[in-house]
Formats: structure tokens, C-alpha cells, sequence
């Protein structure tokens, strides 16, 4: 029996993972919309825009980042084709488990000769710098969820900084990388991080984690009713929105972190809006925006990635004449 081309295997994934990740973020969007659909009529339009724009720089300032680890490593992409392969991939992050967007992303990579195993390693490294760095942003929430007095966010956020020093301090970054990777027997990276692309990657990330937490405190003035000053307000909804969602990063089995993040944003959001059912109509409306804007970004990086041929199949650049070097290998081996 003649074994099956890679090609052949490689596109049969890549069409499975693209109509699981259609069903997914259907399903998604299909189960909140009548929730979805009596917020937006408490919402004015002003603050559903500044929401949407809050949302859609937030994953600008990820592929920034992630695209900048890559560049260090070798691969620098331009800004069009970077987030071509970053956004489209992002959709696997609505599957359950952790490594689809990996897989997507390092696959379309792959089409610009840049290393599969290079492109994985930077999609893991991308999601352990944002888990930290979200979980640095939203330190200041940590008491609201714990539902501790006092404590606030200020002198968390003085806690904060030390550990951003040590999580982030590129030795012993480069010492945690070399070690996972060992332990999932992956090779090592060409060459250690720089500092520099750890501190632009860092501070890509922390915007992004800011910008998504200004989107919830939009929704909670404009649904919530707040009960609270407006200091405790910007904790809550700001960092509440980071911890929670750089919690639920590690529900691995869940895709996107579905349903831990609503759960635990409610509970840091209850207590300064008037009603629990208040909070969970902002994290409904939330999760509503944020799968928007991945949906759109997406669709925008697959038209880039299918005009430059990083997703089309070999028939279909046949046809347009087009032939890349992974043809040419496949042509070379079957002869």
C-alpha cells in the first residue's frame, strides 16, 4: 500500500482544523447572542464603539509581540504577512487544548521558509510571556477575588514590579525556556533571547492586557451600574479582566478559556455593580466583542495568507501557476 504524501496529510489537517475552529467560534457566538442581543439595547452606541476599539488593539499589540520573538530568533517578518499567520491561527486557541494556534501558525510559517520547530517554540514562548504579564497586570484584582477588605490595588501593584523584574529578567528567562523545552524534548533555541526582545515583547503584552481590561470597564459603566469609586472601578474591571483571563489560560482542556474566565470575572466584578446578573452581562457582552475581533482580524489575516499562498492547496496553485519549494521537494522525492 503507497504511503500518503505529507502534503496530502499536512492539508487534510489543515481543513479539519479549519471547519473545527468555524464550528467552534459558531457555537460560541450562536449560545450567547440572545444574551448578547438585550445587552446591546442597554449599551449606547458611543460606548459599544469605544469597547469594540479598546478590543481590537489588544490583539494588534499580541501579534506585535509575538512577532518581535520571532525576528529575534531569526525570522523577521513584515507586518502584513506576520499577522496574516498570527491572527488566522489565533483561531485555534477556540479549540480545546492550548497547541492549535501553535500548529496553525507554524504550518502557514513554514510557506516563508521559516522553521516549523522555530515558529512552535516562539507560539509557546508568546503564550507563557502573556500568562505572566497578565497575571502582573491583574495582581491589584487578586484581594476581589479572594473577597478580602481593603487591600488596595496600589500597594499590590507595588508587589507587582518586583516580579515583573524576576518573571521577566532575561537569564533566568532564557534558564525556564532552555528547561522546557528540555523537559518536552524539543531542541533548544538557536540563542538565548536578547533583553531587548524580551522587555518590547513584555510591554506589548501589557498593553494588550490593558487595552482588553479598558473594553470591560467601558461595559460595566455603560451595563454594571457601579457602586464603587471610580479607582476601585478601574481594579476591578482593568485587572479583574487580566487575572481572570491569565487564570483561565491554564484551563488547557477548554477552548479560550471559555466559561472560567466569565466565571471569575463575575466574581471580581459583583461586588461593585449592583446585581451578579449586572456583572454577568458585561462578561457575556465581553466575550461576545473579544470573539468578534478575533473572527475579524482572522478573516482579514486569511485574505492576506490566501492571496500569498500560505494556506492554498497544491491543485489550487497549480492552476495559478504558482509553484513553492515544498512542491518542488515533493516532486523531487516522488521522482
Amino acid at each position: 500500500m503507497a504511503a500518503v504524501p505529507r502534503h496530502r496529510v499536512l492539508n487534510g489537517l489543515r481543513i479539519g482544523l479549519a471547519l473545527l475552529v468555524t464550528a467552534a467560534v459558531t457555537v460560541a457566538v450562536v449560545r450567547n447572542w440572545s444574551e448578547v442581543s438585550a445587552d446591546l439595547r442597554r449599551v449606547d452606541g458611543g460606548s459599544l464603539a469605544l469597547a469594540s476599539a479598546f478590543v481590537a488593539v489588544a490583539p494588534i499589540l499580541t501579534m506585535l509581540g509575538w512577532r518581535r520573538l520571532l525576528a529575534d530568533l531569526g525570522s523577521d517578518l513584515h507586518v502584513a504577512p506576520a499577522g496574516g499567520i498570527f491572527f488566522v491561527g489565533q483561531l485555534g486557541k477556540y479549540l480545546p487544548g492550548s497547541v492549535w494556534s501553535i500548529v496553525a501558525q507554524a504550518e502557514m510559517a513554514a510557506r516563508l521558509h521559516i522553521p516549523r520547530s522555530r515558529s512552535a517554540v516562539v507560539g509557546m514562548i508568546t503564550l507563557g510571556l502573556a500568562a505572566i504579564c497578565g497575571f502582573v497586570v491583574g495582581l491589584p484584582a487578586l484581594p476581589l477575588l479572594l473577597r478580602r477588605e481593603g487591600g488596595e490595588g496600589v500597594g499590590w501593584l507595588l508587589l507587582a514590579l518586583p516580579l515583573v523584574v524576576v518573571l521577566l529578567w532575561p537569564p533566568l528567562l532564557n534558564w525556564g525556556i532552555a528547561v522546557g523545552l528540555r523537559l518536552l524534548r524539543r531542541e533548544p533555541l538557536e540563542h538565548n533571547l536578547s533583553g531587548r526582545a524580551v522587555l518590547t515583547t513584555a510591554a506589548c503584552f501589557i498593553g494588550a492586557w490593558i487595552f482588553s481590561g479598558l473594553h470591560a470597564w467601558v461595559l460595566v459603566r455603560a451595563i454594571g451600574e457601579p457602586t464603587v469609586d471610580p479607582g476601585q472601578l478601574v481594579v476591578a474591571s482593568v485587572c479583574g479582566f487580566a487575572l481572570a483571563s491569565s487564570l483561565a489560560m491554564f484551563s488547557v482542556v477548554l477552548p479560550a478559556g471559555v466559561g472560567v474566565r466569565e466565571g471569575l470575572l463575575v466574581l471580581i466584578l459583583a461586588p461593585g455593580t449592583t446585581s451578579t446578573s449586572a456583572a454577568a452581562a458585561v462578561v457575556v457582552l465581553s466575550r461576545f466583542l473579544t470573539v468578534l475581533a478575533d473572527v475579524v482580524f482572522a478573516l482579514a489575516g486569511w485574505a492576506y495568507a490566501r492571496s500569498h499562498h500560505l494556506l492554498t492547496n497544491r491543485a489550487e496553485r497549480a492552476q495559478e501557476g504558482v509553484v513553492l519549494e515544498e512542491d518542488a521537494e515533493a516532486d523531487s522525492a516522488a521522482t
